[in-house]
């Protein structure tokens, strides 16, 4: 992988983000408005960008190599989801913070900004195997990602006075997490498994079909970067830098982590492709949607989103240095 095409994604990817915060900073974009976009990129744009890539010309991995990056993909996220119990033990987190620390590990931003970074730093071809990442990532979060939080979200009741308050926003909790299998069912889920059936039945499509998803597709970056810059934006400095046990958070999970992956695997998989996505997956930031989940769930979000905010911000160090080693 050539590490100057990974800087200079990543300087453009910031300079997007800076656009973001600019925009903000001049009431040109606002909370409500990023949360419309964000909805956006999740239904469409995202969704778009991966299937596009299923009809592009070419050479097709066999359903035995898409076999193998699943075998692969779903090895390393019992890797991620073992680390998780060892990272906050290591950086002597307290306790009642221990999940942020866990759905930090284990859910990188293999969409926000995976999906775009693959396709620029690796090429279109690399999205099957995103997909294949995402379609794990979706089924992973809605299931052990909200036991999780649930099991946080009992121990910050316990430590509270119970008030009828409280009690009422934990059954409202709960009957969301009967509704898991429901949220299975979602943009992300359906445009990874859809994709990975295009890819395979090598179906045929009107220029029509395929331009149009390819110009939805090619908004995701774009619309992505200034949804982290309004972000970015909301936080002062000392909330996003002046927190220690984040930075050796950094450097284990988006650089240690990685890097060990990458030598560990690289004398067992032969498809070059196939674990390079995989490096670039592991050395993406924090994802969005553990915030998300766990505003809904009523958890406390300062460090998932100080977290969010700090791997994203040093991830033009990390995602280069992490390339230097393919």
């Amino acid at each position: 992988m050539d590490i100057t095409v990974v800087l200079q994604q990543m300087v453009i990817i910031f300079i997007l983000i800076g656009i973001g915060m600019l925009l903000y900073k001049k009431k040109m974009l606002s909370e409500m408005t990023s949360k419309q976009i964000s909805g956006i990129i999740v239904n469409v744009t995202n969704p778009a960008l991966l299937i596009c890539s299923a009809f592009r010309e070419g050479p097709k991995v066999s359903l035995q190599g898409l076999g193998s990056a699943l075998g692969l993909y779903l090895l390393v996220y019992a890797v991620l989801i073992a680390v998780s119990f060892l990272i906050p033990r290591i950086l002597r987190v307290p306790n009642m913070y221990h999940y942020a620390y866990q759905m930090l590990t284990i859910f990188g931003n293999v969409g926000f900004i995976g999906i775009p970074l693959a396709s620029a730093v690796l090429g279109a071809q690399s999205l099957i195997f995103v997909s294949i990442y995402n379609l794990i990532f979706n089924i992973l979060i809605y299931t052990f990602g909200i036991s999780l939080l649930k099991k946080a979200e009992a121990k910050q009741l316990a430590a509270q006075a119970a008030s009828e308050q409280t009690k009422t926003a934990s059954a409202c909790c709960q009957t969301e997490h009967d509704n898991v299998v429901k949220k299975l069912i979602n943009a992300g889920t359906i445009s990874a498994a859809a994709t990975i059936i295009f890819y395979l039945g090598d179906f045929q499509v009107p220029v029509v079909v395929s331009s149009t998803l390819s110009y939805m597709g090619q908004a995701t970056t774009l619309l992505s970067m200034l949804v982290l810059g309004v972000s970015v934006a909301q936080m002062t400095l000392r909330d996003i830098f002046s927190h220690p046990k984040l930075y050796g958070f950094t450097l284990l999970r988006q650089i240690l982590l990685p890097v060990g992956c990458i030598l560990v695997f690289r004398p067992i998989v032969q498809d070059t492709l196939v674990l390079n996505t995989m490096a670039l997956m592991l050395a993406v930031p924090a994802a969005n949607m553990p915030l998300m989940l766990s505003k809904q769930l009523h958890v406390d979000t300062d460090t998932i989103s100080q977290g969010i905010i700090l791997t994203t911000i040093l991830s033009l160090i990390t995602i280069p240095v992490v390339s230097l080693f393919l």
